[in-house]
């Protein structure tokens, strides 16, 4: 087909302007399509909230435009093809068909592909805030046949959703951004490593953190406090202590150091005479997660893992009101039975004084007050059911399928979630993971040796309990709630 329009003339020049118009219109709506469709919405909605200012600006135009997946990729698409399919009408209006079709695809692919798709993938934030008043009057104008298109796609394929990274890739993630990667990321390796563990921590147990029992330092309830004993607690330089009945996996409880500080080492008080408190107990089963937030409510910092030989799994609930608790036999369990009893033995004792004084003859030998109320629970009003009362009552037995494997601690919690060991001054500390002992007393004895004057002779660095208080049973139980 021969050219229609003669060169130079007005129709002439006004076809150059068409078609350098559709070129640039398909171009466009090509970087667009790519520009716009690469945002996700989840990216948008964390440049809106935490991005820099103009970025947020950037963001918050864009978004509403996006938020329609489907309609805005039908718009571009639509647009695109109107203006590539018309460009080689106008071409061949003014040149012979071979020089269209090669000057055609030569335009969409230089200008109409490459150019813009590259632009709008570096700076398509930008581009698409730019351009998201005019692709808004384009959603109106094919409305009509983009609108039942985006409807299908929506029911073939379901409406776009946001894509979130899963576990694994956001760690991976967050690696990529540490100033070790080598990519210009300036989290430091602390900061990565510390998201990792919190990444990392709903997939690991009990058993993951806990300390064999084997390992852990506990004390016989019939053992006195010797000062051997007290001097072996101190060296360990741990605040509480479980406590064991007869066989050392039979842990019935803890003891507070700080309640041993006025024992006298030559009266050999056992611990049946001492406060033991209650501690729970915990499946190993049960995830990092739930023992860190039952650590938080304050009944307690320590608690014994067992392993259910029937291979029962605990099942998991968080503690809410109303829902089983992760720790069994803590004081919140204990609590509302225990309080029932106190108030149904202070009801009887009440009742037996009035029956003593109705019976009597009004004198004053036949009146009778209720009875006493133990000392420990006078200490301890609010609280008494996380006292175990070995004395007068019997020494809990727990279910013979329940194993106790180790002790966990909220410092055990803590250190998964760091992913480092938290060193104090105690000798010597056990990396569960390597089961390696390394002693931090013989650093710190050096280091006190080399900056401290010289000792005088027969003296010792190493403190130890010389001497004592002489003090009553009843003080020795004190303990703040």
């Amino acid at each position: 087909m021969a050219a229609e329009v003669i060169c130079c003339g007005t129709k002439f020049w006004l076809y150059v302007l068409i078609i350098i118009g559709l070129v640039c219109f398909a171009g466009m709506m090509a970087g667009l399509t790519l520009g716009l469709m690469s945002l996700g919405l989840v990216d948008l909605e964390v440049l809106m909230k935490s991005g820099r200012p103009q970025d947020r600006k950037h963001a918050a135009k864009i978004y509403p435009v996006v938020k329609n997946q489907h309609l805005l990729l039908c718009t571009l698409l639509i647009g695109n093809a109107l203006a590539m399919e018309a460009l080689p009408v106008f071409l061949d209006s003014l040149v012979p068909p071979w020089a269209a079709i090669v000057i055609s695809v030569t335009l969409i692919l230089v200008f109409g592909e490459i150019l813009p798709q590259a632009v709008c993938t570096r700076h398509g934030l930008t581009v698409g805030a730019t351009m998201a008043p005019f692709v808004r009057v384009l959603l109106i104008i094919f409305l009509p046949i983009s609108y039942p298109i985006s409807k299908v796609l929506d029911w073939m394929l379901g409406k776009g959703h946001a894509a979130l990274l899963r576990r694994a890739e956001l760690k991976t993630f967050v690696d990529f951004h540490g100033n070790e990667a080598g990519k210009g990321g300036d989290l430091t390796h602390d900061e990565t490593t510390i998201i990792a563990g919190a990444l990392q921590l709903t997939e690991k147990t009990a058993k993951d953190a806990m300390t064999l029992i084997s390992s852990a330092f506990s004390l016989d309830l019939d053992a006195p406090l010797t000062l051997e004993t007290l001097n072996a607690i101190m060296t360990k330089g741990h605040s509480r202590v479980p406590v064991y009945a007869g066989n050392p996996k039979n842990i019935i409880g803890l003891v507070l150091v700080k309640n041993l500080l006025m024992i006298d080492p030559e009266d050999a008080v056992t611990l049946r005479k001492m406060m033991i408190r209650r501690i729970p107990r915990v499946s190993e089963d049960i995830p990092l997660y739930d023992i860190l937030n039952e650590f938080q409510k304050g009944h307690s910092h320590i608690a014994v893992v067992y392993k259910d030989l029937n291979g029962r799994r605990e099942a998991l609930k968080n503690g809410k009101e109303g829902e089983t608790s992760v720790f069994k036999d803590d004081c919140k369990m204990q609590g509302g039975q225990s309080e029932a009893s106190l108030k149904k033995d202070g009801k009887v004792g009440s009742n037996n004084a009035q029956i003593a004084m109705d019976n009597g003859d009004g004198g004053q030998q036949n009146k009778k007050s209720p009875p006493a109320t133990p000392a420990f629970k006078k200490r301890h009003r609010g609280c008494s059911h996380c006292i175990l009362d070995i004395e007068n009552t019997p020494i809990p037995v727990f279910p013979d399928n329940e194993e106790v494997v180790g002790v966990i601690t909220m410092e055990d919690v803590i250190e998964e979630l760091l992913q480092e060991e938290i060193l104090d001054e105690t000798d010597e500390y056990v990396n569960i993971h390597n089961r390696i002992k390394v002693n931090m007393h013989a650093s710190q004895e050096k280091d006190f040796h080399l900056n401290s004057p010289e000792l005088p002779e027969g003296s010792s660095a190493t403190p130890t309990i010389t001497s004592s208080v002489p003090t009553d049973s009843g003080s020795t139980q004190h303990q703040d709630c």
